[in-house]
């Protein structure tokens, strides 16, 4: 039986989604009165140029149920059974969407609410590969990623506040103070939704060595498999420190850098960074 791995753009895995031949389908980036399709036609320098023209945020838009049927039906037609994962369902409705789809192909689409976003719904599709490189049966993966999903670390640091404030999350008051005292919140995935608690006071750098540091410490025990460092079109020196930290205090088989897609960087702006990987 052919298995096909797919995913909703917005699991920014980069070069690894050739490398696993995972199939992806496309979020819609709207700028103005103007749609694009997510790593398609347009880039995240788009989302900047945009943002600083205009400032207004870009809107986002999840593919319609008959997007999916087409999308899974391609592979089913083929012979293939298709898992595919979806950016967390308290984000965007694709995993209503795409569940509804499915049901089009009784029983030869498993749609994953991976409850995470960015890389860390890349952790559960690369995970999936793992598993089919093994030999594992489609509900086999199935099973074993959806267990797995409240594992997955997904957290990022932005630079500055501007784009959570202008998407209405966070107060512009909230958004100065950060900006002038240099306060960088701690973004994660929490039950399949976004929450912001701690707050990292400092340079960039200094806030990445310390959200590092927290990492580890909270996480003694993590699948040394993969780690990801994502982020948004951030500084080449910050992206190699923090590398280089995760390398120090951490002891995984790879750290992989991606760059995140239009539809993660419309909503956290230029120079976020995270640090993602499953924990035990």
């Amino acid at each position: 039986m052919k298995i096909q791995l797919t995913a909703d753009s917005t699991c920014d895995l980069g070069p690894n989604v050739a490398k696993n031949n995972i199939g992806i389908m496309p979020l819609s980036v709207i700028l103005g009165s103007d749609s694009y399709r997510d790593g398609v036609n347009i880039v995240p320098q788009d989302i900047f140029d945009y943002v600083a023209k205009t400032g207004v945020l870009p809107k986002t838009a999840a593919p319609s149920i008959g997007d999916y049927e087409e999308f899974f039906g391609a592979y089913v037609n083929e012979g293939s059974t298709v898992i595919h994962f979806n950016i967390s369902s308290k984000s965007s409705s694709s995993n209503l969407y795409a569940q509804e789809a499915a049901k089009k192909y009784a029983g030869k689409v498993y749609v994953v609410d991976t409850e995470a976003l960015s890389s860390g719904q890349g952790l559960l599709v690369m995970k999936a590969a793992d598993l089919l490189r093994e030999g594992k049966t489609a509900e086999e993966i199935y099973q074993t990623v959806n267990a797995l999903r409240s594992k997955v670390n997904t957290s990022f640091i932005p630079d500055r506040l501007d784009y959570l404030y202008k998407g209405g999350r966070c107060s512009r008051m909230a958004m100065y103070g950060a900006n002038l005292l240099k306060i960088h919140p701690l973004i994660e995935m929490v039950e399949g939704q976004l929450v912001a608690e701690t707050k990292y006071r400092g340079s960039m750098q200094k806030c990445i060595d310390k959200y590092i540091s927290d990492l580890a410490a909270k996480y003694p025990k993590y699948d040394r498999t993969r780690c990801f460092v994502t982020h948004s079109s951030a500084d080449r020196d910050l992206v190699e420190f923090a590398k280089e930290k995760v390398a120090e205090r951490f002891d995984f088989d790879e750290v992989l850098e991606t760059v995140a897609g239009s539809v993660v960087t419309g909503h956290c702006g230029r120079n976020t960074l995270g640090v993602l990987f499953i924990s035990e």
